[in-house]
């Protein structure tokens, strides 16, 4: 009996070695370059009907969906655990959330402007880093998707002017237009045209470009290579592109605010000088 079971286990271990064989030996052909290329560019797309109305789901919205879940479990475990000296978990998130306060404080906000704008902040920033991280698990990230990094960009420009003109006010945000001289006007309206087209592109450019670089060393040198460079182009590029994105909104509200300032400044300076005269 004993006899038995050893030769099947030997048998076994030995089909195991040449089934693995096998399969690495296939895995180090080139097949075509372009088919497999482009078969990871295009969206999966998936159509449904519900009531007599046709859906069509991509696998960008599933894989955004699935992150925002990950990333909603993630922080209520974080959240659920509060006690007067922080330790663990809770130290963890305080101290992000001070790493955030921290950032929009270095951006001329005050103690309470910086506590309205850091959950939006946070909460971009993260879900960002959940979505990147996706093709850290060879799933295409959302961002691969041209519509995804728009949307996020169009979101995070009109959060910035209402949180600026809630902050402000309207004659701050006026005046933080025109400064330095009513000249400036036509350029920062030019300006916020220009800023959403500059977070898509950057956004969509580099994660698109980092995933179909690791696709094609993944057909070309599948062994070893793919994991070395999977650490930069997969995790920490993703995770860098998605504090970049956060900062430029934070600096985006900061000029708003340092431009409402100086106006309000030049203002007080005036009506001195119209005193004293």
């Amino acid at each position: 009996m004993g006899t038995a079971v050893y030769l099947a286990s030997t048998n076994w271990f030995i089909q195991f070695l040449v089934s693995f064989r096998d399969q690495f030996i296939e895995s180090l052909k080139i097949s075509d370059i372009g088919a497999d290329i482009s078969k990871a560019i295009l969206q999966q797309e998936s159509n449904f009907k519900v009531g007599g109305v046709h859906f069509m789901l991509t696998d960008a919205v599933i894989v955004t969906w699935v992150a925002v879940s990950l990333f909603i479990f993630l922080w209520v475990w974080i959240a659920s655990k509060r006690e007067r000296v922080p330790s663990g978990r809770q130290l963890v998130s305080e101290s992000v959330i001070d790493l955030f306060m921290t950032l929009c404080k270095s951006n001329g906000m005050s103690q309470k402007q910086a506590e309205k704008v850091t959950p939006f902040l946070g909460t971009v920033c993260f879900f960002l880093v959940a979505c990147n991280l996706a093709s850290a698990f060879k799933i295409a990230p959302p961002a691969k998707n041209p519509a995804f990094p728009v949307a996020m960009a169009l979101f995070t420009i009109a959060y910035v002017l209402v949180t600026s003109i809630r902050i402000v006010g309207i004659k701050g945000f006026w005046a933080s237009l025109i400064d330095p001289m009513p000249a400036m006007l036509p350029f920062k309206i030019l300006d916020y045209l220009i800023k959403p087209v500059s977070l898509s592109m950057r956004l969509f450019g580099n994660i698109f470009g980092a995933f179909i670089l690791m696709e094609f060393i993944y057909i070309v040198i599948p062994a070893v290579v793919p994991g070395i460079l999977g650490i930069w182009f997969d995790i920490a590029d993703g995770i860098l592109q998605a504090v970049i994105f956060t900062y430029l909104a934070t600096s985006y509200i900061g000029e708003i605010l340092e431009s409402a300032e100086a106006a309000e400044e030049k203002k007080h300076e005036k009506d001195k000088a119209k005193i004293i005269a």
